[in-house]
């Protein structure tokens, strides 16, 4: 990948709308080769998918009599 197309893929990746999928697609490569470029990726969907699994979800307030 050109240092345009990995600065690309970055700024796509910010946007919870898109997927390493759907970047790899637009950008004419593999999800392996986006995992390459941007090695972050790995680690910070990891990080959130922990986050998210593991996080307390709020409980509806009480109605009160």
């Amino acid at each position: 990948m050109t240092p345009e197309q990995v600065r690309h893929a970055r700024d796509l990746l910010t946007r919870p709308q898109n997927t390493v999928t759907s970047i790899a697609k637009l950008l004419g490569v593999s999800r392996n080769t986006i995992n390459n470029y941007v090695p972050e990726l790995k680690v910070s969907r990891i990080a959130l998918a922990e986050a998210t699994a593991t996080a307390e979800l709020p409980q509806p307030a009480k109605p009160k009599d």
